[in-house]
């Protein structure tokens, strides 16, 4: 998965500092994530409430920044650009991220108390499983959001005249 950031962020990086700021979000979501694993592979006993916490609010603010900053600005860009086909491929993938968006959500109930992630935490390497899944679709997803956004509204090179 941190492959395709690092390909990602040097497909997209630039196109604008809001998204250049979220995909630096999805670097060190997918940081803490791989240590979280790691943890969780090593000794799942010592692993606290204060790791998933901090792996929670980082998973959280990703997907609440996606839902509230982006995915509305680059709808905001289809309807100035009046691409209505753009518009039609957004709200498609849109109500797949919503299905990533119920797992964070579920995640994060689980593990929101002391009481609840000590019951689930025997819990923790097939939530972590789940997770890895649905973020590398959501991932994708969201780059083929931007992908097509970029693609069509990016501004073209002048063609030359020469006489």
């Amino acid at each position: 998965m941190l492959e395709d950031c690092k390909s990602a962020q040097e497909r997209w990086g630039g196109v604008h500092k809001l998204i250049d700021r979220w995909l630096d979000e999805r670097r060190e979501l997918l940081v803490h994530f791989v240590e979280l694993k790691e943890a969780c592979d090593a000794d799942l006993e010592e692993v606290t409430k204060a790791r998933i916490d901090a792996f929670s609010e980082l998973l959280m603010d990703y997907i609440s920044a996606g839902h509230f900053e982006i995915y509305p600005q680059l709808k905001a860009e289809c309807e100035a650009f009046e691409d209505h086909e753009a518009l039609s491929v957004a709200d498609r993938l849109l109500a797949r991220l919503d299905m990533s968006t119920e797992l964070v959500l579920a995640f994060d109930e689980d593990y929101a108390s002391p009481v609840r992630c000590q019951h689930y935490l025997p819990r923790l390497p097939a939530w972590l499983d789940r997770l890895a899944k649905g973020l590398t679709e959501r991932f994708s997803l969201e780059d083929r959001l931007i992908a097509r956004l970029h693609a069509a509204h990016a501004p073209r090179p002048q063609a030359s005249t020469e006489a």
